[in-house]
């Protein structure tokens, strides 16, 4: 009864990232306008509290923000604790079943004695003798536990027990330290919110997912560990994908992080992001790294080499972007500059070009610990996809290896936010689902990313992308560290 009577009215609040607010009850809109997160909602709260205190009763509201839905209970005090459904009971199983007392024993009757075998001796006073149980008294019924005291209890009185033997347990055996962990409260969304108020709230599926997806991004690996991003059609978003898992690997891991760009001649991976305070690429590391190896070299003379990205914390190995320049790197010239990076890096994500034959591109796989295959949601780049994982799997050994362990992510067709609305972006969200759905039977994890204008031009910034975007890549980032 009581569900039911927080069922009416129907109160929903909902809580947007911008900033505001709206409560609806019983199909009357509220909406909020206020200088901040925790003024917006205090407002929420008071017509709420309102609502309940004209009823006299605790109302129930569905609660709505960018981590998704949940539902609390408001009381006409203004206390918000947690819903909890109550579980019916089926009517056959709320009646227990009580077993009628036992009000007498019948009279035992005694065993016969089996006499002992012609070979074997037997001591008449080793043979005890018929246990006689007494008729109860009908003035004092038994009990369960008198009935069975009285039948066991033996004729003649029993040898005392011997004293028990104290063992001693290894200190080895045991711990005082038990306690589990104690779960944070909610830190987003509307549990978030009403956490910092005072109310300490549980956090969401939502946010625990997103806990343990920064848990596994945060980690650091024995020995470094090495990403390579491929595709062999351009724009399939590899440079993007570079510049994101380098950005949310250093971030959360606190690890120092490298994004190459190991394009056999020029990449765009420096055109998206920020340069440093010099011009050098990867044929200058490599022409450096006999000193660079050199056990004397401080390590912060990497710096001469990377351009730092001041705001995610990774740092970019560019190639030669000298126009008169026609040096394509060879595969040692790959091992070489691994090599050096491998000794101040733990961390090292590689752009490539869409030459899979490319002797640079066939000694960045050998180094690879865990493939990165990305793809927009056009077909073409879909089936360039598909086509460079089936090169990887038909060469076998490690290269197949990595192919089946590979983390595809799908990125929504940028072309199709521009120019369509409507029922074209519905389509075009089914196709990107189409696309990894497809892909998903055949390598280890599928993330989709979401269509974000702050991932179409000039430099890439992890803070420019919108808090589902973010979200997102969190996501795509555990999936590939699962993988070292």
């Amino acid at each position: 009864m009581e569900t039911q009577t927080l069922d009416f009215p129907k109160i929903a609040a909902v809580l947007r990232a911008n900033g505001t607010g709206e409560v609806t009850i019983n199909g009357t809109s509220h909406p909020i306008q206020a200088a901040d997160e925790a003024a917006v909602l205090r407002e929420a709260l008071r017509l709420i509290t309102d609502t309940a205190a004209q009823l006299g009763r605790p109302v129930k509201v569905t609660t709505t923000d960018p981590d998704g839905q949940g539902q609390i209970v408001v009381s006409p005090e203004g206390t918000v604790s947690e819903h909890a459904p109550v579980k019916t009971t089926p009517r056959r199983q709320k009646d227990p079943v009580v077993a009628p007392p036992i009000t007498s024993v019948p009279e035992a009757t005694p065993a016969p004695v089996e006499p002992a075998p012609a070979s074997v001796a037997v001591p008449v006073e080793a043979v005890p003798a018929p246990a006689v149980v007494p008729a109860p008294e009908p003035a004092a019924p038994v009990t369960f536990a008198s009935a069975v005291d009285r039948t066991q209890e033996p004729a003649h009185a029993a040898a005392p027990a011997a004293p028990d033997v104290v063992t001693r347990r290894s200190l080895k055996e045991t711990s005082f330290l038990v306690s589990a962990p104690v779960l944070e409260p909610a830190s987003s969304g509307w549990r978030g919110a009403l956490t910092r108020l005072g109310f300490r709230m549980e956090p969401s599926p939502e946010e625990l997912a997103e806990r343990e997806d920064i848990r596994t991004v945060s980690q650091h690996w024995p020995g470094p560990r090495t990403v390579a991003v491929v595709n062999r059609k351009g724009g399939a978003n590899k440079t993007p994908t570079v510049v994101m898992l380098s950005a949310v690997l250093a971030r959360y891991s606190g690890a120092a992080t490298v994004a190459w760009d190991n394009n056999e001649s020029q990449g765009t991976l420096g055109w998206r992001t920020e340069k440093g305070g010099h011009d050098n690429s990867v044929l200058d590391l490599i022409d450096s790294s006999q000193t660079l190896l050199s056990p004397s070299t401080n390590a912060a003379e990497i710096a001469q080499f990377v351009h730092h990205q001041t705001s995610d914390k990774f740092d970019v190995l560019r190639s030669d972007e000298n126009e008169e320049g026609d040096h394509e790197v060879t595969a040692e010239e790959v091992d070489i500059a691994h090599q050096v990076l491998t000794r101040y890096y733990r961390l090292i994500v590689m752009d490539s070009g869409n030459t899979a034959r490319a002797a640079n591109w066939r000694q960045m796989i050998h180094h690879t610990n865990q493939l990165v295959v990305p793809v927009t949601a056009i077909e073409d780049r879909a089936e360039a996809a598909r086509l460079t994982l089936q090169t990887l799997e038909s060469r076998g050994g490690h290269d197949a290896e990595l192919a089946r362990n590979a983390v595809v992510i799908v990125s929504e067709s940028t072309d199709a936010k521009r120019t369509m609305s409507g029922d074209a972006l519905k389509r075009a969200k089914a196709e990107a689902q189409r696309i990894a759905d497809g892909f998903a039977p055949h390598v280890r994890a599928v993330v989709r990313i979401p269509y974000d204008p702050a991932l179409v031009n000039g430099p890439i910034r992890y803070d420019a992308l919108q808090p589902a975007t973010q979200r997102a890549w969190l996501a795509a980032a555990a999936a590939v560290a699962k993988g070292f």
